[in-house]
Parts: structure tokens; sequence; C-alpha cells
């Protein structure tokens, strides 16, 4: 019986550049396209028209720092914003509402005419905690304040610009805040994620007039995505919305495969239309005005940032690109939906990816952890996990307790369990890999970046038998001084996230039981060879997390690499230092876990 040899090395470049083409967009009148293409090593916004190729596009951006990764038509076709570091709004007629920190602690709001740049004061925030959301018009609907406890109070603006308290909600099951926060079409409504006191996280609506309630969209068993609301144009959105009226016209659910739950009766038929173009799942949507033309781009485990052209009027699609041309999907792996339970019984979910053409038994395995811990990982193209598995590696990836999407009982089941439970889900995950057969049980690493760093960083001082190889990416290795490091204005907001599921440094006792789960404490039982790599200007997560731990496993002679980038924070985001890191990591597991290289 002939074997079948598994797949060439595929070059770490194939995965880790910035796609050729990403992040369309239709203009309001739906004759031109804008969108995403390197040019000269950073991202840049190209405008072509619906029936040209990427030849006669224009590039129509010039910025040399870290690229563009989110951009708006504004409603004159003639102008397009690109967004760098502010938060831009429904624009009035040519002009566009930006928030912006020209007082530290406080997000005021200013009105940019776009033709002319001239940028005049709209709302000045009298609250640095506080936010207010407008409607289409430009006017102050609703206002969210945050509470010292954690609670947030939504508020209706009434004309006179007094505000009425309409709702509370808020507390542990809101690790990261309420999400999301979007005024509705007509803007006598406001949407929210909420649990209603049940366990799935629902989108309802609040009454302007009345403060009542309603469910818009839920999905029993399933959590409403919110990841989308906290990374806007990085990834997925939570809802997807009428280009002409504002309203909701469809809702993303977690699941295996993520769920896309049509709310707009009249978007039905477009929607099922568009599911007929890819396997995979929508991903970004946009429209001319008339909503005829759209344009979308899909999420698949294998075929990475495909993009259509459709024309509802015709019923005609054409293919617009393939982010990533070159990988060829039957040289990736399948990403598999697996489950398990914690030795405590909680139900755990998660995602086993096999390299291709290789038996899938005792095979070298790096268990990738999630960053948050307030995230989760879901299906989809992971050039991480496609680079492992290209080099002959099992990847295991699971949603431990913490982890968002999977109910409030998962969730909340993390309160105080940060390297303690939550640690023995990741253990638990990779005992049951090894109970079934797929990993060598000495040769088992552990990948992970910001939150991810830290369980990282966990499993080489609490359980180093159990990883040959490990890596920290921005990662934590001092809760208590993570959190005193943190910018001031962020403390509120962490209340029920941090404070709430790790402790407050500033209480002695909690403080001593932070420090007795930190890894800088117990980096005397580090031996197994550790990759760390840091973004010299992180202000989330600062150099001094790294930096200790270097400093005392060189003094004691364990093997460690150290990356540092001068010009990063808190991930890499330049492409020459996201290859020079994955080139360390490539050379780190083949060395110590045995994979190809």
């Amino acid at each position: 019986m002939t074997s079948v040899p598994p797949p060439d090395l595929i070059a770490l470049e194939e995965f880790f550049a910035d796609p050729l083409f990403a992040n369309p967009s239709l203009s309001p009148d739906g004759t031109r396209i804008a969108y995403l293409a390197p040019h000269d090593g950073r991202r840049q916004v190209w405008v072509r028209g619906i029936a040209d190729d990427h030849v006669g596009a224009v590039r129509v951006t010039g910025d040399t720092r870290r690229g563009i990764t989110t951009y708006h038509w504004t409603d004159d076709p003639r102008w397009l914003l690109y967004q760098q570091d502010t938060e831009p709004f429904p624009p009035v007629p040519g002009t566009v509402l930006v928030a912006m920190n020209r007082r530290p602690l406080y997000f005021d709001v200013f009105r940019i005419d776009v033709a002319t740049g001239e940028t005049t004061l709209h709302h000045e925030q009298d609250d640095p905690t506080g936010n207010v959301l407008f409607d289409r018009d430009g006017a102050p609907a609703f206002h969210s304040a945050l509470a010292t406890d954690g609670t947030v109070e939504f508020s209706a603006i009434d004309p006179d610009g007094q505000r009425r308290l309409l709702h509370r909600m808020g507390d542990a099951e809101h690790p990261v805040g309420v999400h999301p926060q979007l005024v509705d079409g007509d803007g006598e409504g406001l949407l929210v994620g909420s649990f209603a006191g049940g366990d799935d996280l629902r989108l309802v609506r609040i009454d302007r007039a009345t403060g009542e309630e309603t469910v818009v969209a839920a999905v029993e068993g399933h959590d409403l995505d919110i990841t989308g609301a906290m990374a806007p144009g990085v990834l997925p959105p939570v809802v997807y919305t009428s280009r002409a009226t504002g309203e909701v016209l469809a809702a993303r659910f977690v699941a295996d495969r993520p769920h896309i739950e049509v709310i707009d009766p009249d978007f039905a038929d477009v929607y099922a239309a568009l599911a007929e173009l890819s396997d995979g799942v929508l991903v970004t949507l946009s429209s001319d005005e008339a909503g005829r033309r759209w344009v979308a781009t899909f999420m698949h485990d294998r075929a990475p940032g495909v993009a259509w052209l459709y024309d509802h009027t015709t019923g005609e699609a054409r293919l617009l690109w393939r982010a990533y041309p070159d990988l060829d999907p039957a040289a990736l792996a399948p990403m598999t939906p697996v489950g398990f339970r914690a030795r405590d019984g909680l139900p755990l979910r998660g995602y086993l990816t096999l390299p291709v053409r290789v038996e899938p038994r005792s095979l070298p395995l790096v268990l990738l952890v999630h960053g948050g811990p307030w995230m989760h990982d879901s299906w989809g193209y992971s050039p991480d996990v496609q680079f492992l598995a290209n080099r002959g590696y099992a990847v295991l990836q699971v949603n431990f307790r913490g982890s968002t999407g999977h109910g409030r009982h998962h969730l909340t089941a993390a309160i105080g369990e940060i390297g303690r439970a939550m640690h023995d889900d990741l253990i638990d995950a990779v005992d049951w890999a090894i109970a079934h057969g797929y990993a060598d049980p000495d040769r088992v690493g552990i990948y992970g970046g910001s939150y991810g760093g830290y369980p990282a960083l966990v499993g080489v001082t609490l359980t180093p038998d159990r990883f040959a190889a490990a890596v920290d990416y921005v990662g934590i290795s001092d809760l208590a001084n993570f959190l005193r490091t943190l910018p001031p204005f962020t403390r509120a907001y962490n209340v029920n996230g941090w404070y709430r599921y790790v402790g407050d440094p500033e209480i002695p006792e909690q403080e001593a039981d932070m420090r007795a789960r930190s890894p800088i404490t117990m980096v005397d039982k580090i031996r197994t060879p550790l990759l760390v790599a840091q973004g010299a200007n992180d202000v989330r997560v600062v150099r001094a997390e790294s930096d200790n731990i270097v400093a005392s496993l060189r003094e004691r002679g364990v093997p460690v690499t150290y990356l540092v980038a001068d010009d990063e924070g808190h991930g890499f985001g330049n492409p020459e230092n996201r290859m020079r890191l994955n080139r360390a990591i490539e050379r780190h597991f083949a060395e110590h876990l045995g994979g190809r290289h």
C-alpha cells in the first residue's frame, strides 16, 4: 500500500503576510468598491469600479505607520475616511462625528467637515466613564454611564437635554462591559446584549420612551457573539445593519460554526442568495443605498477571505478575490469542533486541527490558548493554526471557563479561578487529546498571547512536567503589577472583569493571593525551554512583565529566547515583526517538539 506524503512546507510568509485584498465595501451609489491592499509593506485603501480588477484601482491613502485597518465611506461617494485611534459615528451629510480624547480622560465628540477638514466641538462629555449614543442624524439619543460598582446605567436623552434613567444592568456576567450598545434606525430604541436572567446572551431592545425590553434575536443554547464590538473592523460584526435605514438585518451567534440569525424578513432572500456563494460563514457585508448590490466576505477554515459581488436585482454574482490566492485549500487542515468535560464536570468546547495526510496518532501537540481571557476561539481560518498544522503539529484550542460565548454559567465559573480551575481546564484538554491517542505526552507545547501568555507561563510553573516547550507572547507574569500598571482611567472598565475575577492589588490579602498565582513568584520552577516576545511600547502588558521573567531565567541558566520589537505595542502589527516572531516559533517548537521546519 502506497503512503501519501504530507503536503510540502508552505512558506511562512504565505500565512502571516497581509492579505492581498481585505475589507471590501461598496460606495453609497454602488458604482465603486473600496478595500484594503498592501503597498510598500503597509495596508492602504484602494478604490476601483465594480467591473474593474486591481490593475484599474487607485490607491487613495499613503499611511506609513502601522497600516490601515478601518475606513468608512461618507454619504458623499467622493470621500473616504480612514480611522487611526478614533471612533467615527454616523455622519450628517457632508460631515462626520468623531470621538477624540483631546482632554486625556474624556472622549469628546467633534464634527468634521469632510471637504475642508474643519473641526468643531459637537458634544463635550461630562463623565469620563459615560458615553453619549447618537441617532442617525447626529442628535444625542441615549447615555450609558458606568457606576463604580460596575453597573451600567442606560438613560434616554430627551430633546431638552435631560436624561431619564431607563435600565440598569451589569455585574460579573459582563466582564468587558455591555455589548453592543447600538441606537436602532429610528433612534427610538437601544440594542444591547443581555442575559435577562437566563444563561444565553440575547440581543434586546430598550425602548427610549418606556424602558421596556423586547428580544430582537435569540438562539436557544447559544450566545450573541460580542467579540466584534471589542475589536470593530478587525473581528466580524455583532450585527449587520441596513445602510439605508440603520435597522438590524441579522445578528451573529456563537456555535461550533458561527451562526447568522436573520432578523429582517426583507433581508432573508438576500442572505439565502449570499449563503449559496460559499460553504463558509458570512464575515463582512456591504451594500449600496438601494440595497441592490452587495459585497460579502466569508470565513472558512481552509479558504480565508473570499469576497463576492452580488446583484439582487439580476441574481448575478461574481467572485472578486481570494485574499490568499497562493494558499491551496487542499493543503490546509480542517478545524474540527470537539467537546469534553473538565474534571469538575463543566462541559468544554474547543477545536482540534490535525496535520494533513499524517496518521493522527502520537503527534507533537501545541495547546494554543486564546487571549482576553474574555474572548473565545471560533471556527474559521487561523494563520497560527494552519502554520503549526503544516509543520506537523496537532493544534488544540479550548474555550476554558471564563471564555465568552458559552453561556453565563460557563463565563462566571471563572470567578477566582484564574491560575486555578482555568488552568485545570487546559490540562484536562491536553489529557483528553493524549487519552484519545492524538498527542505524544512527551511532545506537548503551549503557546499563548496577551492573556494567553499568562497560562503559558502558568503551564511551565505549576505543571512543568506536562510541557516540553512554551511560547509567551506579550503575556502577563505578575497579576498585581499588571493591574497596577494599567492606565488609571481603565479601572472603572475593569470592575466586572479583572477586579471581580482576580482581585484588587490595593487590598493586601487579595494582592497576596494574586502573587501566589503569578508566574513571577514561581519562576524558580521553570525548566521548560521558553520563547518570550514583547513589544517595547506595550502599555497594556508593560515590558517589565517579560523582562523580569527573562532576567530570572537567565540568571539560573534556563533556556530562554527573548524577542523585543522596539516599534510595537501590545502585539506585533508590522509584517516584518510578525515574520521574525513566527520564524522564532518555528525554530523553537521544531527543536523541542520535533516538528518540521
